[in-house]
């Protein structure tokens, strides 16, 4: 069995790194932040709010999220381009606050990991997810070179994007994650640390894959 758990902030390009480690080593990849990103857009188009827990239930109950060759799948809709905004990533971490809200995705999650070769990455992969996995690694670079990255992604996506407000974002996304109750994003004692502040994201695969191999 192998299973890799990648955790870290958001902007640490953890997707793209992810994925091309799932093709390298033909393990499947499993995108756990889609999956808060999918109920944070679900959320708040039924205008739900995070304090109702019996309502943020009784949406969990009725929500079925999936992955389909990379896309992620809603309620059998495919949500992977509305899922990646600012402001459903901002949701994402309001509602992930909620211990209910993580216990659905950690239960999918742990599924996943327990009957195939998986690399999976999101905020507590490592520390409570697969706290087992063969191998873990904390990746971050700083806020500004984060908010950097977004920024020319979303331009080179022809997107409107200002980059004061997606650093402003950043910081307070970084803050939720690393202060909520549950599961705060922290680096599992036994995780390898990794900044990419000065890394290509090709060198940042490298660094990775090689921990990878390192493993099997």
């Amino acid at each position: 069995m192998l299973r890799v758990a990648i955790d870290g902030p958001g902007g640490t390009g953890k997707s793209t790194i992810a994925k091309a480690i799932a093709e390298r080593f033909e393990i499947e990849y499993i995108d756990t932040g889609a999956m808060y990103r999918a109920l944070g857009l679900k959320a708040s188009k039924l205008c739900i709010d995070p304090d109702d827990e019996a309502a943020v239930k009784a949406m969990l109950d009725d929500t079925v999220i999936d992955f389909d060759s990379g896309r992620t799948m809603l309620d059998g809709e495919d949500v992977s381009g509305l899922i990646r905004t600012n402001e459903i990533s901002m949701a994402a971490s309001n509602y992930s606050k909620l211990a209910i809200v993580r216990a659905k995705v950690d239960e999918v999650s742990r599924h996943l990991a327990a009957t195939k070769d998986v690399v999976m990455e999101g905020r507590d992969i490592g520390t409570t997810v697969i706290p087992d996995a063969e191998v873990k690694i904390f990746m971050t670079a700083s806020p500004e070179i984060r908010a950097r990255r977004r920024y020319n992604q979303l331009i080179e996506q022809g997107r409107d994007a200002d980059y004061d407000t997606i650093y402003k974002e950043i910081q307070e996304r970084d803050y939720q994650d690393s202060h909520r109750e549950v599961s705060p994003l922290r680096q599992a004692d036994d995780a390898a640390f990794l900044d990419s502040s000065d890394m290509t994201l090709e060198e940042s695969i490298d660094a990775v894959a090689e921990l990878v191999a390192a493993a099997l």
